[in-house]
């Protein structure tokens, strides 16, 4: 069901709230064991919802989502649950310390004043270092609802799965380095990765708080994910970074601004070694060629390679071990991780930075064979484990960041373009099970820049994995590239429904 469809049930009374969530709920009890989608369970799932049902009835006024059944992802604070982290260290159920936050976080809370019903928080790899899976969690392995045998995307793994697999209506996805991108693309559905400080990410477990950190909704449809943003954009005090999104959402919305004809005269910027010099696969490239036709159909103009011989190319720097990931601006991680636990408040088992290295002591993130091994070459990571409540030298990362801005808006404004699309990834999906990760095309620069991306479902390999579409644009185009995602599913509508099985 769509936010739409249950909207309507509600409205003709042939649905409740409390009705809705039963069945997700049963939902999860039969296909959750095998797919590992959420990991921890909200008790009040069905008090909410019947609170919802009850003031529907009085005739309250009630929030844009009220009665929806979602999922958060487990690294997003939900008062009295646990954030673990995927890690067993953090989790008390696998012999480790579990961190209860005294409050939610501001997406969360905005979920809950919008109506949603939370059902629980979904799975992740630890620490959310991967964007390929989440099959380190102490919870188990999380399969894709897709094709079970392929990589789900990471580290909102749970949370995709869990939507494509309608253990949900929707849910929110953090991402760092791909985290919404990767998993949505993975499992077929629409997510958004919103400029950076749009959204506020305090009371989520950081990764790159202070650089590179973004909340975004995984949906099964655009619209779904337009409502979500409208809930989730905005200011908050709690997050003081929120400042520079004030002015820049639109009026009315994100949902009310879709148009089906927006792709219509519009010039879209195409993947090639400009922007990054890995190739795609043979079938890939049939696959965005076909997409190519369909875009030019819907009225749009596509150029080739607009990123040549900028050096837009070669200002990343991937780290060593990984395919492309380049993890500048996570130096911040010590200064980051430090105000997060002292948010949760004065009785969280982990206060501070420094008691969660001492906790985590058996398995150094840090370390050569670390979930974060790959931050070892970072020369500015040193200064912030020596002393995390200093602000962190950043300087690098501002560096890339102003480089990449400043080639980006040169190329926006000398071709004239309204946004790039591109398959988000090079090639299929690889086994769930082996040495390889995602292969995607738009991870660091866009997560460095700050910039926004849109996946949209785009057809099937052979093989039937999934093939999807990212369409990026300059800050604050969120609006502009739900539009062009809109346009373009409802011309082709290529997602089908994955069948479950247990």
């Amino acid at each position: 069901m769509t936010v739409a469809d249950v909207q309507a049930a509600f409205s003709h009374g042939s649905l409740t709230s409390e009705a809705l969530t039963q069945a997700y709920l049963d939902r999860i009890a039969l296909y959750n064991p095998r797919y590992v989608a959420l990991i921890t369970m909200n008790p009040d799932a069905l008090s909410d919802a019947r609170a919802i049902d009850r003031r529907r009835a009085a005739g309250e006024k009630l929030g844009p989502l009220a009665g929806v059944p979602v999922v958060v992802k487990d690294t997003m604070d939900m008062a009295g649950l646990p954030s673990t982290g995927g890690w067993r260290l953090l989790s008390e159920r696998a012999g480790g310390i579990d961190l209860i936050p005294a409050t939610d976080s501001p997406v969360v809370a905005r979920m809950r004043a919008a109506g949603a019903i939370i059902l629980g928080k979904t799975n992740v790899p630890v620490l959310s270092a991967t964007g390929s899976h989440a099959s380190d969690s102490w919870a188990g392995v999380t399969l894709n609802a897709v094709d079970p045998g392929r990589l789900p995307g990471g580290s909102s793994a749970g949370t995709a799965t869990a939507v494509a697999g309608s253990l949900a209506v929707l849910g929110l996805a953090e991402e760092t380095g791909g985290s919404i991108q990767n998993p949505a693309s993975a499992q077929d559905l629409v997510g958004i990765k919103p400029t950076f400080a749009l959204v506020p990410n305090a009371g989520v477990m950081p990764l790159a708080g202070s650089t590179r950190d973004v909340v975004g909704p995984i949906a099964r449809c655009v619209r779904d994910a337009a409502l979500t943003l409208d809930i989730l954009a905005g200011f908050t005090a709690e997050d003081p970074k929120t400042v520079a999104g004030i002015g820049q959402r639109p009026k009315g919305g994100y949902a009310a601004g879709l148009d089906a004809n927006s792709l219509q005269g519009k010039r879209l910027g195409l993947y090639g070694p400009g922007w990054r010099d890995r190739p795609l696969s043979a079938e890939a490239a049939a696959l965005y060629q076909r997409a190519i036709g369909e875009l030019e159909r819907r009225g749009a103009t596509l150029v080739s390679d607009p990123f040549k011989g900028t050096g837009f190319a070669d200002i990343g720097r991937p780290a060593k071990g990984t395919d492309h990931f380049d993890p500048t601006g996570m130096e911040s991680i010590p200064y980051d991780m430090d105000r997060y636990l002292k948010r949760m408040g004065p009785d969280v088992a982990i206060p501070s930075f420094e008691a969660f290295v001492k906790a985590v002591a058996s398995e150094d993130p840090f370390a050569p064979t670390g979930v974060l091994f790959y931050m070892k070459d970072q020369r500015q990571l040193a200064a912030g484990l020596a002393d995390p409540l200093a602000p962190p030298d950043l300087s690098d990362f501002i560096a890339a960041k102003e480089a990449y801005l400043s080639i980006f808006n040169d190329v926006m404004a000398r071709e004239k373009l309204d946004g790039l699309v591109f398959p988000q990834m090079r090639d299929e999906l690889p086994p769930l099970i082996g040495p390889e990760t995602l292969h995607e095309t738009s991870v660091c620069e866009i997560n460095i820049a700050g910039l926004p991306g849109v996946t949209v479902p785009a057809g099937y390999y052979a093989s039937g994995a999934p093939f999807g579409l990212i369409f990026i644009g300059p800050m604050w185009s969120e609006a502009r590239l739900l539009s062009f995602a809109y346009d373009y599913e409802s011309a082709t509508m290529h997602r089908r429904t994955p069948t479950l099985s247990q």
